[in-house]
């Protein structure tokens, strides 16, 4: 018997970890999206709801990162039937973790439930990328591919990504304090130059492949010394107040790295397991001293990705 209806969960997503611009993020399972599909008779795709945290979405498939993924979806594939969809946001929009990602992503895999012959992670990914641009203007998959595939994700190429998940030690965990303020993805990404110092380019590619290797070796000390990005968190970091007291605070506090969550305005920060709950609590008491109230979580960085959580 075919599934007539089905929900799935996308989680959020921290981009860029640093020094990975556009091409690395890893999944935050303590926030993400819902999305419930049914198929109707009606071909196309249509939005009946929306609901949660997010304040007011279009509901015009086009202009909505959702609606937009699965009318890419639905044309790709020819589908001789319609989607209709329900959206429930937990992820605060322009919150820099990944919203409108984890809505493009909840929405493919909700879909994919429906199909016959369902279809690979990694064409679903592209369809989740044409609702990313939605949002953002661009196309990027930094937020979409940990949202989809779970865990620290390394995603190389647009038009035939390869995506790889990287394996993260055991002890880390990840610390994530988003101030409460609103920060688009089109304003940060307005803001960055266009061209980047030969210098800086060397050393933030010498970052990125230290990191990666340090995650694979299980090298806590060429992590630590590898997380900071050279090139974009200094352009962004005046878009958050207090940033720097933040980040400062959580270094001090044994923090292996702490940068920008995506385009902002959310923080966080690696740690080790024993040392979490006082950089959070460093991070938190900086952001307070400049009378901003935040959100938290302490997360490991594995994570199980997007799945159908109900079919009917």
């Amino acid at each position: 018997m075919s599934v007539r209806r089905a929900s799935a969960f996308a989680p959020g997503s921290v981009g860029n970890v640093a020094i990975g611009f556009d091409i690395l993020g890893f999944a935050v399972d303590a926030v993400g999206d819902r999305v419930s599909i049914e198929r109707v008779r009606r071909p196309g795709v249509t939005i009946s709801a929306v609901r949660g945290i997010a304040g007011e979405l279009p509901r015009d498939p086009a202009q909505n990162t959702a609606g937009r993924a699965l009318l890419a979806m639905h044309e790709a594939l020819g589908l001789d039937f319609g989607l209709n969809l329900e959206i429930d946001k937990g992820i605060p929009l322009g919150s820099g973790l990944g919203g409108s990602a984890a809505s493009a992503v909840a929405a493919v895999v909700a879909a994919n439930a429906l199909l016959g012959s369902p279809r690979p992670k990694l064409e679903l990914l592209k369809f989740a990328m044409q609702g990313e641009a939605v949002s953002s203007g661009s196309l990027h998959v930094d937020n979409i591919s940990p949202s989809l595939f779970g865990g620290l994700v390394l995603t190389v190429g647009i038009d035939h990504p390869r995506v790889k998940q990287i394996p993260v030690p055991g002890e880390v965990r990840a610390v994530i304090v988003h101030p409460h303020m609103v920060l688009s993805t089109r304003e940060a990404r307005a803001i960055l130059k266009r061209s980047v110092e030969m210098s800086d380019f060397v050393w933030q590619t010498a970052n990125l492949a230290g990191f990666i290797s340090g995650c694979y070796t299980n090298d806590l000390d060429m992590i630590r010394a590898c997380f900071e990005d050279v090139v974009i968190e200094p352009q962004r970091q005046a878009l958050i107040p207090g940033f720097a007291a933040v980040r400062a605070a959580a270094i001090s506090s044994g923090a292996l790295g702490c940068s920008i969550s995506g385009a902002g305005p959310t923080m966080f920060a690696w740690c080790l397991e024993h040392e979490a709950q006082r950089v959070c609590s460093e991070m938190i008491r900086e952001f307070g001293r400049g009378g901003v109230e935040v959100d938290h979580w302490v997360v490991p960085v594995e994570s199980q990705g997007a799945r159908v959580i109900e079919t009917a």
